[in-house]
């Protein structure tokens, strides 16, 4: 975890996915750096309930939960309408939250693959809508979106997956330019395999290879890709935009 300074001091973040894994660690580092979260997860657990509360407690800073399913439209629009009837301030989105999905074409059912579009692509866009909305009447922000590198690199059985994140990173790219005129970012994160839950779920011999393949010879760990949003959220990074930043050890 990197040391705790206030490079993000006086900002709010929204971070989708943030009860676990690589949001998890983005979380905790953007409270550690001063920023006030506003921290989304599925669903309400005790375990969210004392992270919320560590954290703010530990850093001093504000945490505000916000529950929806990225699969139901619905929830997304009612939990998002919200903030801008509040007409919250928010800095930084971190659009993190998604689906894992592996298979080859022909094993994988058109459904599946619309499946993880909607979660992974259509509603990461939705979100965008929504606090784009905010940061435009600021005429400031930060959107960062968790790409892959296997949107950008071609993999056996990531079919779904992979496409997914490949229009994820085209709509980011595609976005930067159009938010630009408000002095909005919009950049990518492309992690290689990340030492997470999602990982684990993965068949072992799969998993070796990957890892076989990677120049470090090791999986990502979720705080590697927290640090590289910390750098795209916070005024280090003024005058990066429309990249796609891997995170992935040397392939």
């Amino acid at each position: 975890m990197m040391s705790s300074s206030n490079l993000l001091k006086g900002k709010i973040a929204l971070i989708t996915g943030s009860n676990r894994g690589i949001g998890k660690a983005i979380a905790e580092t953007f409270a550690q750096n001063g920023a006030d979260i506003i921290a989304c997860a599925r669903k309400d657990t005790t375990e969210f309930k004392e992270l919320t509360i560590s954290l703010s407690e530990k850093y001093g800073i504000s945490v505000k939960p916000l529950f929806f399913d990225l699969c139901n439209k619905d929830e997304i629009k009612k939990a998002l309408l919200g903030l801008l009837h509040d007409k919250c301030k928010i800095d930084i989105l971190v659009n993190n939250a998604g689906i894992a999905h592996g298979g080859f074409l022909q094993m994988t059912p058109i459904n599946k693959i619309e499946e993880v579009f909607e979660i992974n692509f259509f509603s990461q866009l939705l979100i965008i809508q929504f606090i784009s909305k905010l940061m435009i009447r600021q005429k400031s922000g930060s959107i960062i979106n968790m790409a892959s590198i296997t949107g950008i690199d071609s993999f056996p059985g990531y079919i779904a997956y992979g496409s997914s994140k490949a229009a994820l990173i085209h709509a980011t790219k595609t976005l930067s330019c159009e938010f630009a005129p408000y002095n909005i970012r919009i950049n990518a994160i492309a992690p290689a395999l990340t030492k997470t839950d999602m990982a684990e779920l993965m068949e072992q011999k799969a998993r070796d290879g990957i890892i076989e393949n990677s120049a470090m010879k090791r999986m990502a760990t979720p705080q590697e890709v927290a640090n590289m949003a910390l750098f795209l959220a916070s005024d280090l990074s003024t005058f990066v935009n429309g990249q796609v930043l891997r995170v992935d050890g040397g392939i």
